[in-house]
């Protein structure tokens, strides 16, 4: 018999017998549960209410994939799993900043992908100023084994906190607050603004609406009503600005008796121009 013939036969017996074999492991064991995560995502999902001021809570969606073979959809029962917010290496708190997590969830039968709700909260001040991590993690259960370690754990950064943007300083100068930043969202319905200067009389005009809701925020909340904003009196004679849903969040409007005008005051107690 031809020696190359012989050779050829005992590389497909091996080959043949390496698949059945990787079949019959596969098949023998659980079904793999995992973090349908981006590249970006695996390492921190990344959230801000700063872009919506008025809210106070919101779902973040934590895609989770199964790897193995989905049941029949005429199967007797959903497959359950389990993921667990790890707190004792997370900074955000249960019920503070974020909902308590089910203790099960479920791929529903016929299908091999759900999402699961991260539900977080937008009522702690200190939100403002720093950013909170919840890290969770998925676990094994009778259904589900999670032997793909990488992508078993998740971290969710999140804050309300305003940062600078780099078109800022074209079309409003050198003054910047959080505070005038988050009247900009409000004036104008808007997140951002271009750099391109042809779109200077359009910027322009977002401009003006800012600063026209800065000289008179009574006029503005009047022609808004259904926006939830208050102007809500003191004693002094000043004003506290807000949101009717987040009444601890507050900002001065406050009369300088020199000028005889009334100014926001921002985080760093500057008049808001």
């Amino acid at each position: 018999m031809n020696k190359n013939f012989i050779i050829l036969l005992l590389v497909s017996f091996t080959m043949l017998t390496a698949c059945s074999k990787s079949e019959l492991a596969r098949y023998d064991s659980n079904d793999n549960i995992y973090l349908d995560l981006s590249r970006e995502e695996r390492d921190s999902i990344l959230y801000s209410f700063a872009y919506n001021p008025g809210k106070v809570k919101d779902t973040v969606w934590v895609p989770v994939r199964i790897s193995g073979i989905r049941t029949d959809s005429n199967a007797t029962a959903d497959r359950k799993f389990v993921l667990k917010a790890e707190t004792d290496s997370s900074t955000a708190k249960p019920d503070i900043h974020y909902q308590p997590l089910d203790p099960v969830y479920y791929i529903k039968k016929g299908t091999g992908f759900t999402w699961v709700p991260l539900v977080i909260f937008n009522t702690d001040p200190l939100l403002e100023q720093q950013s909170v991590t919840l890290r969770f993690r998925l676990f094994p259960t009778e259904d589900f084994g999670v032997n793909i370690p990488k992508l078993t754990f998740g971290k969710l950064v999140f804050s309300s906190k305003l940062e600078r943007p780099n078109w800022w300083n074209m079309w409003f100068g050198d003054y910047y607050s959080r505070a005038k930043h988050e009247f900009f969202m409000i004036a104008t319905g808007l997140t951002e603004l271009s750099r391109e200067g042809l779109d200077a009389p359009k910027n322009l005009y977002f401009v003006s609406l800012v600063n026209a809701f800065i000289n008179d925020p009574f006029n503005w909340i009047s022609k808004h009503p259904d926006a939830g904003y208050i102007m809500e009196s003191l004693p002094d004679g000043n004003y506290n600005f807000y949101h009717g849903a987040k009444p601890t969040k507050k900002i001065l409007y406050r009369k300088n008796e020199q000028a005889n005008k009334y100014y926001f005051i921002d985080e760093l107690g500057t008049e808001v121009k």
